[in-house]
Parts: C-alpha cells; sequence; structure tokens
C-alpha cells in the first residue's frame, strides 16, 4: 500500500468532516467550534489562510490533518485524524511528518496543538517529534482539552527596530 499525502480539495470536505467526527465521537463529543471548523471547513480554515492535507492509501483517504491559522508565523495543529481501518500504520506519524516539514518550508515561527491527556499515545507522539507542554490559556478552544503543546520552529532572534531608539 502506498500512502501519499495530498492538500484539500473540495471533493474531500466530507472526509475531513467524516474523519474528524468518527474520532471526536469515540473519545469526546463534537464541540461546537469542532463543528464550524468540519462542517464549513474552507470557510473557517482554507480561506482564514489555513491548510488541510490528507493522507491517501492508494485510492482511498486514510488520515488528515488541519493547520488553523492563529496569527501570522502561528498555526494550530488541529483535526488531525486517521480512520481506524488504517490505525497502526504510522500514517498519523507520516501526517505530522509532513506538517512539520510544510510549516518550516513556510518558515512559520511555531505550532501549537490542543489535546487531551487521555489520548497518551498522541501525546508521546508529539513529544517525539519536539513538542513540548507549554501553559493552557484560561479559555482554551476547546473544552476537551487539557493539556497545551507548541514546536517552535525557528527561533527569531528579535531585532531593534531602528525607529524606536
Amino acid at each position: 500500500m502506498k500512502t501519499t499525502i495530498i492538500p484539500f480539495e473540495s471533493k474531500y470536505a466530507k472526509d475531513f468532516a467524516y474523519l474528524n467526527i468518527e474520532w471526536l465521537e469515540k473519545y469526546f463529543t463534537v464541540e461546537p467550534h469542532d463543528a464550524d471548523l468540519l462542517e464549513q471547513c474552507e470557510e473557517t480554515i482554507i480561506n482564514e489562510g489555513g491548510y488541510i492535507f490528507f493522507a491517501k492509501a492508494d485510492t482511498e483517504i486514510a488520515g488528515t490533518f488541519s493547520l488553523i491559522k492563529m496569527k501570522d508565523g502561528i498555526y494550530e495543529l488541529g483535526k488531525m485524524a486517521v480512520s481506524p481501518k488504517f490505525q497502526g500504520q504510522k500514517i498519523g506519524q507520516q501526517l505530522l511528518q509532513f506538517c512539520i516539514e510544510f510549516s518550516k518550508g513556510q518558515n512559520w515561527e511555531k505550532l501549537i496543538l490542543y489535546s487531551n491527556r487521555i489520548l497518551e499515545n498522541a501525546i508521546y507522539i508529539y513529544s517525539k517529534y519536539g513538542f513540548k507542554e507549554i501553559p493552557m490559556e484560561e479559555n482554551p478552544p476547546y473544552q476537551r482539552s487539557n493539556i497545551k503543546m507548541e514546536l517552535v520552529l525557528q527561533n527569531r532572534k528579535s531585532s531593534i527596530n531602528i525607529d524606536s531608539v
């Protein structure tokens, strides 16, 4: 089986929603913020400067993730899901590796993600790829979140603005 990572196309919007809803309903519930992102992914993610990618196993969509723009150079890695049919085949790790390489190629500063500690395997993999736990804000975007992690992609040296000297 050959797995390739492909960018978003409108014809895959239903796959994006289905994979994530399937995953969310297994462990949690679909929150209003999830529903907005999943049901209107082109408007809420793509058209707002974000990205969605898919893992395609031969001809089938096996997994997905999104990069949701928070502000210039800082994106939330979100909505990552792999179909139960394809779990255990390292597709999630392939998606994560692609995500990091893509983000570095964009010269972004960092990636943020929100997760839950019951997802021990996911937290382990994020840590393995360099994500570090950081303090959670008072009102995170997802009620289920009890851990926030970041991956610093480049250390931006603070530059002195000549006008302010």
